[in-house]
């Protein structure tokens, strides 16, 4: 039997956040609504951050609003969270009724990075964490752990293997820290997925089976927190910064991962990674990855028909947007 791999579209969020001009809420959830009936597994729709940093994602709640309804099963719904507020932000769009499936919680193998983008350092990123894990299983909702800069930093260069495996060991020991479970009552948590990102491109099918390698032992023991917790996975979070993520892919799936991000039209890209003349590329796209994912002999449940239409759709309101500005 074929194996299948799973993919996640975060072009609602991810591929979104940094576009300078105003894209509507009604086109935000139509892209959700292409998205998923292309049929990919998961649509991280967007993000419970402040408006203040990220102006285009302050409609979140009016995205998730729109969203009600017109989720079809079998795709999950997942939002990014800042932190306890975010979550309650997520918590509030819940308790109209279920929606989102999953919360994306994130962090860095790059101190750095991390004080440049949430002006905490990691171990005060981790301490977030535990309020918003808490809630999660009491809610019984699948949980991301994203570590951004896996493969290189734009500040500090290179990222050592070590230095990864050592953040992933951190964020999974929260999972049996008595902060997040104790005294709380729930079904525990959803599938969880620690995501190992590559921020700006740096990636090579090399250091992606060394970070693999040192890191993924530490992921192995998931599913060893919980006796009833059996759906966990590592994920590859790239972007196509050098034109390689495509052979990072093929990588990974030889050391079997089988769960991959991709941005549909391959939008979004770290501002971090652009220079004044040059906007960096984005994230991989969904149609390459799933071409390669499909190339390499795995299946998908992806149709590529349906998702070229929403990659149209997504540059045409993307330049729309940008032309305004």
């Amino acid at each position: 039997m074929t194996e299948r791999v799973r993919i996640t579209d975060v072009s609602p969020r991810d591929g979104l956040q940094n576009e300078p001009g105003v894209i509507p809420t009604a086109e935000k959830v139509r892209l959700v609504e292409l998205l998923c009936a292309t049929g990919v597994d998961e649509v991280e729709v967007t993000s419970f951050v402040s408006p203040k940093w990220v102006p285009q994602l302050g409609d979140a709640a009016e995205v998730c609003a729109g969203l009600r309804g017109r989720k079809p099963g079998g795709v999950r719904f997942s939002a990014l969270v800042p932190n306890e507020r975010g979550f309650e932000e997520f918590s509030r769009v819940n308790s109209a009724g279920p929606l989102l499936d999953r919360v994306c919680l994130f962090t860095a193998a790059s101190e750095t990075f991390n004080r440049r983008n949430t002006n905490v350092s990691i171990a005060e990123s981790l301490e977030r964490f535990k309020p918003v894990l808490g809630s999660a299983y009491r809610d019984g909702l699948a949980v991301k752990m994203y570590i951004s800069c896996a493969f290189g930093c734009p500040f500090e260069g290179e990222i050592t293997p070590k230095q990864v495996a050592d953040v992933t060991a951190s964020c999974l020991n929260l999972l049996s820290h008595s902060d997040v479970w104790a005294g709380r009552q729930g079904p525990g948590f959803g599938p969880i997925e620690i995501s190992f990102g590559d921020t700006i491109g740096q990636a090579t099918p090399g250091k992606v089976a060394l970070v693999m390698m040192a890191a993924g032992p530490s992921a192995d023991r998931m599913a060893g927190y919980w006796a009833e917790q059996r759906d966990t996975s590592i994920n590859l979070h790239l972007h196509d910064t050098f034109g390689r993520a495509a052979e990072c892919v093929k990588a990974a799936l030889e050391i079997g991962v089988r769960s991959f991000d991709g941005s549909v039209a391959g939008l979004g890209g770290c501002p971090y990674a652009s220079t004044p003349g040059r906007r960096a590329p984005g994230n991989i796209s969904t149609e390459l990855l799933v071409r390669t994912v499909e190339a390499a002999g795995f299946k998908t449940g992806v149709d590529l028909g349906k998702l070229e239409e929403a990659a149209r759709f997504a540059r045409e309101i993307v330049a729309k947007a940008r032309a305004g500005v």
